[in-house]
């Protein structure tokens, strides 16, 4: 397996600013649903996902893209890169928090995510650790999961995001206090949150402790997912959930360091190996329509072309 050295470790995963998390009393317009999408125009093949580092990228990056024949948007799925799980000392809890990169992005929401929403294209939230101890595995009871998942459902509603993505890496289990991996946290978090919004995507990159936890007293997660990514870029690796292959992508890439012979290779064996989706990171404000394009040309059959 190629365990690749991300750049997304030094994006997130450390506070920016003293911007407090929703939970915490931060304060933004309030959404109560997505805006109304646009219908896509037709675009046979995969599901293209691009995870955009708000800390130096632009959302609005995501739409600048379209297929050359046809016109339809290159990316189905964006995703916010990251919003933090925190770890409250006073009240021993989790708590969602927004660095002030993200939480711009989400007070902005009428110009950073309904316009990607209007061109067809869903915007989702991933959550990371923190460097605090609190993880998606280690939540004390059942009750302090179902809490962590109301405050991330309550965003979706509250910023009219179209889901939640999981990324378990960072959250140094153990740091003050907080307990090790346990069998039943990412469990009764993802049903709890499955059940507050059950047409939202909850997606997974497929990495950390929780990802190996997914079930639980008989009570299997795994088809509450509607994606799951292999985490390593420029690789293959086949996320282990037993979701059917059209959620599932084994190949990833990084724009602009993936190599485009490489990023050519991975999305031509998507294609013939018949999975769903493919997964691509750190998208920015260049025109990167020569990378894209090394993978529309195999799952769509035309080159990408860049709108500034």
């Amino acid at each position: 397996m190629l365990t690749l050295v991300r750049s997304r470790m030094q994006a997130a995963a450390v506070a920016l600013s003293t911007v407090a998390a929703l939970a915490l009393g931060a304060t933004a317009t309030t959404h109560a649903t997505a805006a109304t999408a646009a219908p896509a125009l037709a675009k046979a093949g995969p599901t293209s996902v691009a995870y955009v580092e708000v800390n130096n990228n632009s959302m609005l990056n995501v739409g600048k893209y379209t297929l050359a024949d046809g016109g339809g948007a290159v990316f189905d799925v964006a995703v916010i890169f990251a919003a933090n799980i925190n770890y409250d000392t006073g009240t021993k809890t989790a708590q969602l928090y927004f660095n002030e990169n993200v939480q711009r992005v989400l007070d902005n929401a009428a110009t950073q995510i309904r316009p990607l929403q209007q061109k067809g294209i869903k915007v989702v939230l991933s959550v990371l650790g923190n460097h605090q101890g609190a993880g998606f595995a280690n939540f004390p009871s059942q009750q302090a999961a179902s809490a962590f998942a109301g405050q991330l459902s309550d965003t979706v509603t509250r910023y009219g995001l179209d889901g939640i993505d999981f990324d378990d890496e960072y959250a140094e289990y153990g740091r003050n206090g907080t307990g090790q991996p346990n069998a039943s946290s990412f469990v009764h978090l993802v049903t709890a949150l499955r059940a507050n919004m059950p047409d939202k995507i909850i997606s997974l990159y497929n990495i950390g402790p929780a990802a190996s936890r997914l079930s639980y007293n008989g009570v299997d997660v795994s088809s509450k997912f509607d994606y799951a990514w292999n985490p390593y870029y420029g690789s293959w690796q086949v996320p282990g959930l037993g979701l059917p292959k059209s959620k599932l992508s084994p190949a990833a890439v990084e724009i602009g360091r993936t190599s485009q012979s490489t990023v050519t290779s991975l999305a031509r064996r998507t294609v013939s190996e018949g999975y769903g989706v493919f997964l691509t990171y750190n998208l920015d404000g260049a025109d990167r329509s020569a990378d894209v394009s090394a993978f529309t040309r195999e799952l769509y059959g035309s080159a990408a072309v860049h709108t500034p």
